[in-house]
């Protein structure tokens, strides 16, 4: 499985930026893909979920500003963040679960300035 994520920038606060994640290989519609973040001397957390069924799970820190979805036939997957704040600065890491396995992609930064 490889996962090429894209999408990052710099953007002002309360500005939107959409992650894209495609994702190759032995990978299904019901693998769990999903976006983890990691900030400047803080431990990588999880932003957002999306597993087989459709639903998705967010932390209570991007819940309703986030959205995320993803594109079965292209096997790709979608974070659109919106009203962002200082504190979404990260590195995003794209990440799917294949059976016991978890896959990471490169991570693309996103800044965001007040």
């Amino acid at each position: 499985v490889q996962l090429q994520a894209y999408g990052g920038g710099l953007v002002q606060a309360g500005g939107f930026l959409r992650l894209s994640c495609a994702a190759s290989g032995s990978i299904r519609s019901s693998n769990a893909m999903g976006w983890y973040r990691q900030a400047p001397g803080k431990q990588r957390e999880l932003v957002a979920v999306i597993r087989s069924g459709g639903g998705a799970n967010y932390a209570d820190s991007v819940l309703g500003r986030f959205i995320l979805f993803r594109d079965n036939a292209k096997n790709m997957v979608y974070l659109q963040m919106n009203s962002l704040k200082p504190e979404d600065t990260a590195v995003y890491y794209c990440a799917a679960g294949v059976r016991s396995d978890v896959y990471w992609g490169q991570g693309t930064l996103v800044t965001v300035s007040s």
